[in-house]
């Protein structure tokens, strides 16, 4: 969520800079500009009230200690009193109706941030590695899984319906190991914390986030009685562990990874990536979280996008890194590097990791605030997170950039003391 008094008090910087994302804010501005001015002075008119109430008080009590007659100062008390209550309703509904239209604003890109339209204008940071030269032509993975026997989609149709898959054998256990590799290095080599959370969350920890109220036609949600949401990715709950709290900063940076599977209902994706595990209602990741003092954020993007891409290094997946321009920004976001592997079936690159910072956004939605030097005025955390990979995605590029011409596929060396050594997949 924005800082109200910073849109306040910089509508015009705010209108401009939201207006770069691709949207016309100028009539939600101008209608939250209105909402807060009603509301200070509302604040001013029970503020003034509480303290001609204070001040009454002390005449009640010389009143009394005079011997003189307070029936009048106290009937006046009483009417105020009522009216104070009065307005705070009012106050309330006021800071409601504020709150619920900040909640419909996205992110202001920070000033690194590219001005663009759409992925066509994100300039490529850095790439690294060589596509593999075939002497055969390459098959999409699909391909190279069914009839390896690993990957099923017809079965999973039965039981499920479009856009699921079944791994067996190799292909379940590469699936495993991949997890296991990607923890094993984020735990060992990057200082992270390994959190397993639930895989279910409620409402609040959605808009917290920013997933709510813009995105509920995105998520699936429990039938029944029950508020609560599959996680779309477990940068949800890892980012509310600190929900409403208030950080030691002297501890900051925090850093959290966790495995969870993610469940997204793809709404608007329909007749994209049809075919394969490019885009599935339910998938595995491994999610990086940071929280962050305002100073630290950025140099903390910079290394969550390189533990990111030490993934794909140490498989030995050529990949590009990508900056994402204002018009292809995530909602919450403020600035995003997104990660791409290199696919020969398509004869390009394809997005792994999307890493985020989304400085006070989501705490300010969340309050999550921490203290500077333990001590002192809280203000709000920044929160970073990133997909540290997507497993499935990872198990696409590992098939298609290690196929062989018989049919076979190599496991990365990286990978084989977690796949028990095998050194490949054969039919």
């Amino acid at each position: 969520m924005l800082d109200p008094a910073y849109v306040r008090d910089h509508v015009d910087e705010v209108a401009r800079r939201l207006g770069a994302r691709g949207g016309d804010f100028s009539a939600d501005l101008a209608l939250l500009k209105q909402k807060d001015g009603e509301r200070l002075q509302l604040l001013q008119t029970v503020e003034n009230l509480k303290r001609d109430q204070n001040a009454a008080g002390e005449l009640v009590a010389r009143a009394k200690k005079e011997g003189r007659d307070a029936t009048a100062i106290l009937a006046e008390n009483k009417a105020r009193a009522a009216r104070i209550k009065e307005l705070d309703v009012s106050l309330a509904a006021i800071e409601t109706e504020r709150d619920a239209l900040l909640l419909t604003f996205p992110n202001l890109p920070h000033e690194s941030v590219p001005v663009g339209k759409s992925a066509a204008d994100n300039p490529v940071v850095r790439t690294w590695g060589a596509a593999r030269a075939f002497d055969f032509t390459p098959k999409p993975h699909w391909e190279i899984g069914e009839a390896l026997g690993i990957l099923d989609f017809e079965r999973a149709s039965r039981m499920s319906g479009a856009r699921f898959s079944v791994l067996m054998g190799a292909g379940a256990r590469l699936e495993r190991a991949l997890i296991n590799f990607m923890l094993d290095l984020h735990t060992r080599e990057h200082g992270y914390t390994e959190v397993e959370p639930p895989f279910l969350v409620n409402r609040a920890a959605l808009t917290g986030t920013g997933n709510l109220p813009k995105f509920e036609p995105d998520l699936f949600k429990i039938a029944g009685e029950w508020d609560l949401f599959l996680i779309p990715t477990a940068e949800v709950p890892l980012t509310n562990l600190h929900r409403d709290e208030i950080l030691d900063g002297r501890q900051l940076p925090i850093r959290y990874t966790a495995y969870t599977p993610c469940f997204r209902s793809e709404a608007g994706s329909y007749g994209a990536d049809v075919r394969g595990l490019i885009r599935q209602h339910q998938f595995d990741k491994v999610e990086l979280v940071k929280f962050a003092t305002p100073e630290q954020s950025h140099a903390e993007l910079e290394g969550l996008t390189r533990n990111a891409e030490t993934v794909l290094e140490k498989l030995g997946l050529p990949y590009r890194r990508v900056l994402l321009c204002t018009g292809d920004m995530g909602f919450a976001s403020a600035k995003t590097f997104d990660i791409e592997v290199w696919l020969p079936s398509q004869n390009t690159f394809r997005e792994i990791s999307s890493c985020s910072n989304t400085e006070g956004f989501q705490a300010r939605r969340a309050n999550i605030k921490f203290r500077p030097e333990g001590t002192g005025k809280p203000q709000h955390a920044h929160t970073l997170n990133g997909s540290g990979l997507a497993v499935g995605r990872t198990l696409i590029a590992i098939l298609e950039n290690y196929q062989q011409a018989d049919g076979s596929v190599t496991i990365p060396e990286a990978l084989r003391p977690f796949m028990g050594g095998l050194e490949r997949i054969v039919r």
